[in-house]
């Protein structure tokens, strides 16, 4: 599956190999974007992809803790990224598309007080 390249994260970034899942980065990015999910590819260490391709992604925590997300809504977040990457025909982008909606809906970036 997935990895987190370290085994895990104490910071606000992760970098995620997806060699386990058969899907490069620049493919996991563009599925990603089509979910309006936002990462971008990244270099692994000992990557055999070339860098514009690359075998990971990374990942980053601060747009959504700006945002007023929180550690549980980390993991709806996981989730959706998971399905987006693996979404290879694109049928599910809509629908992930709107869980995403609904999930930023709940903390606007700029409500007004």
């Amino acid at each position: 599956g997935m990895r987190a390249v370290s085994g895990g994260t104490d910071t606000h970034l992760a970098l995620i190999d997806l060699q386990g899942i058969g899907v490069t980065g620049a493919e996991a990015e563009a599925r990603c974007d089509a979910a309006r999910i936002t990462l971008n590819k990244n270099a692994i260490p000992y990557d055999p992809q070339p860098p514009m391709v690359s075998s990971g992604i990374r990942v980053g925590t601060p747009a959504v803790t700006t945002q007023g997300l929180v550690e549980t809504d980390m993991t709806a977040i996981a989730d959706l990224i998971g399905r987006a990457v693996l979404d290879a025909d694109g049928l599910h982008a809509a629908d992930i598309q709107r869980e995403v909606a609904a999930l930023v809906a709940r903390r606007p970036a700029y409500a007004r007080p």
